[in-house]
């Protein structure tokens, strides 16, 4: 077959509704492998320069585009330490998602998946909570807000989540240049303030929570330009990870790599996702060619590689 085929990473992973309807609970995935530590309420938010631009270039870029007047939002991955959070990635609510001036449905499959990428590239990544717009001049979670949070927030690490608010109602500070802080818990840039908040599994209301910036990498900023990507792949990969423990991701500015280990020595299968198409490339001894399986979705195909693959190592053993 191969011969004739040759040719040349309750609220957002089910089904989370972030919104004033807002229902349904994190994935486990998502939260993070189990921890024996105990942790304390959340003190302080740490976010590094990168998560933070992250965070202001695309509300600004969102709020110019085709779908500006709806909600839009972000899943913050990060370390927890026993008394603070530190934010280190960004999954945003993708092009799929479903949103309005009110309510904000983040593309689940996609944050799956890619929470599984950036975990591969740091293990300790968890689930610390979530930052979303509202429109008009509400800083403050709504009380819709509460209802969905207070539901779930005691899945995560320590019972206690980051929640962070981003509104577009600064008047008279051009600078766009400049991040202040001319509060504890708040960031401006321009026209647009974050506004950061905790709530603990028992708490009946928010807690404003200090935030600090410190020098550090967005780890998933480099999956943000390949979410369409990730969007119409994600089933099939997460199917194929939870298949196939030895996938290895790999990320550029053009496309998405999965690399599956084959039985030989320095043997693999490499897909190369770019946009619309799926390449498979088998390497073996050196030697690299392109396979052709004809089918859809992607494990599908892998498999019925797989499969020809051992076919014709048997024939060689013969």
């Amino acid at each position: 077959m191969l011969r004739a085929l040759v040719s040349t990473a309750r609220r957002f992973l089910v089904d989370w509704n972030h919104s004033f309807k807002g229902d349904g609970l994190p994935s486990v995935e998502l939260l993070g492998p189990p921890s024996p530590r105990s942790y304390n309420r959340l003190e302080r938010l740490v976010i590094t320069d990168q998560v933070c631009r992250t965070l202001f270039e695309e509300y600004a870029e969102h709020r110019t585009g085709a779908r500006g007047d709806e909600e839009i939002g972000w899943v913050i991955l990060g370390r927890r330490e026993e008394t603070e959070a530190v934010a280190l990635a960004t999954l945003p609510a993708g092009t799929q998602r479903s949103a309005g001036v009110a309510h904000i449905r983040f593309n689940s499959n996609a944050q799956a998946i890619a929470s599984r990428i950036v975990r591969q590239w740091d293990k300790r990544l968890v689930l610390l909570g979530v930052f979303h717009t509202h429109p008009g001049s509400l800083r403050h979670p709504s009380d819709s807000d509460y209802q969905g949070d207070s539901q779930w927030v005691g899945q995560l690490r320590g019972g206690d989540g980051v929640f962070g608010i981003g509104t577009a109602d600064v008047e008279n500070n051009p600078d766009f240049s400049i991040l202040q802080k001319p509060e504890i818990h708040r960031q401006i840039m321009g026209d647009m303030c974050f506004t950061w908040y905790a709530l603990c599994k028992n708490d009946e209301r928010y807690r404003k929570l200090p935030v600090e910036m410190t020098l550090g990498p967005d780890l998933a900023r480099p999956l943000h330009p390949l979410w369409h990507i990730l969007e119409r792949h994600a089933g099939p990969l997460d199917r194929l990870c939870r298949q196939q423990a030895s996938v290895v991701f790999e990320a550029n500015e053009k496309d998405l790599t999965l690399r599956l280990p084959l039985a030989a020595p320095k043997s693999y299968l490499r897909i190369v996702l770019d946009g619309e198409e799926a390449r498979f490339l088998v390497e073996e001894d050196g030697a690299v060619r392109a396979v052709d399986p004809e089918e859809e979705p992607v494990d599908r195909a892998v498999y019925l590689i797989l499969a020809e693959l051992a076919r014709e190592a048997a024939r060689s053993v013969k």
